[in-house]
Formats: C-alpha cells, structure tokens, sequence
C-alpha cells in the first residue's frame, strides 16, 4: 500500500518489517548458523531505512525472511531425522527378536 504526500504529489514508501522476532525465534528455537544470519539482516532493515536507502532495506528485509525460512526449514528436517533416528532404534532394542524367552 502507497501513502500519498500531498506537498509535492511523491508516493511514500511503507517501511518493510524487518523480521527481527521471527529471526530470533529461529535462532533459539531451530537453526543457530541461519537464524544468525536472519538476525543480521533483520538489524540492517531500520538503519537503512532511516537513511533513506529504501531499496537496501526492502533487499535486507527480504533476505531476512528468507534465512528465517531456511533457518525454520532446517530446524523442521533436524527435528523429523532425529524422530525418526530414536523411532528406528527404539523399535530395533524391544523387537522381540532380541530377547530369547
């Protein structure tokens, strides 16, 4: 959506979100390297806004979303391998085969 000033007929930019809440999320909560990575492109949006490098800020916020993306994608893969890894075992130390009644 496009604000208007009327002063000088100019569409106003919206500024982007910067992804810093989404960011550290994924960094506690599924990828450290990656959500890293979010953060620091998170933390660049504001302060190039601010200094009016629109087109900056809009290229950091989006790759911001994207490591977080990443960083929640690869958190998500971890967690399913790892279920699957104490699944298979688990099933492979009770199997009734193991244990000779």
């Amino acid at each position: 959506m496009e604000y208007y000033d009327y002063s000088n007929n100019a569409p106003q930019r919206q500024k982007p979100n910067n992804y810093l809440v989404w960011a550290i999320l994924s960094t506690v909560l599924c990828c450290l390297p990656f959500g890293v990575v979010s953060i620091v492109y998170a933390t660049q949006v504001d302060n190039l806004w601010n200094s009016g490098k629109y087109d900056l800020a809009e290229n950091a916020a989006q790759k911001a979303k994207t490591w977080f993306f990443v960083a929640l994608g690869s958190g998500l893969v971890v967690g399913i391998l790892y279920m699957i890894y104490i699944i298979f075992f688990a099933t492979m130390l009770f199997s009734t085969e193991n244990f000779p009644y």
